[in-house]
């Protein structure tokens, strides 16, 4: 059976909206917060690399941070990946269960699942 998805950590959101947004930060911007977020880099190292302070890194990922999540308060593309995610999850459910369940109800219960989808397109 098909594993449950859970709400992202805060790193993988943030990885979830760099991969939705990043495009929209600036070189410098999307340089530091992929080895913060995706590298996994500390402050310290980053700086270091960087030739700034620490300060300076921690402020410049805030406000990447700031600015990826109000992209996705306007536009709303993470949420609507999410709930496909989840509504494909639902409907391999239904398809795993299929020899338990009466075709009729699972037949209806997939192509209200696919309505939902097409309408978040």
């Amino acid at each position: 059976m098909n594993k449950l998805i859970s709400p992202p950590t805060e790193r993988e959101n943030q990885a979830l909206l760099y991969d939705f947004y990043g495009e929209l930060l600036t070189r410098h911007q999307k340089e530091i917060y992929e080895q913060f977020v995706l590298e996994d880099l500390s402050l310290s190292e980053i700086a270091v690399d960087a030739g700034i302070s620490r300060q300076g890194v921690h402020d410049l990922v805030k406000r990447c941070d700031k600015a990826l999540s109000e992209y996705e308060h306007k536009l709303h593309l993470v949420e609507k990946f999410l709930l496909i995610k989840k509504n494909i999850q639902d409907i391999n459910r239904l398809l795993d269960d299929y020899e338990g369940s009466r075709a009729e109800d699972m037949i209806e219960e997939i192509r209200h699942i696919s309505q939902v989808i097409v309408e978040e397109l």
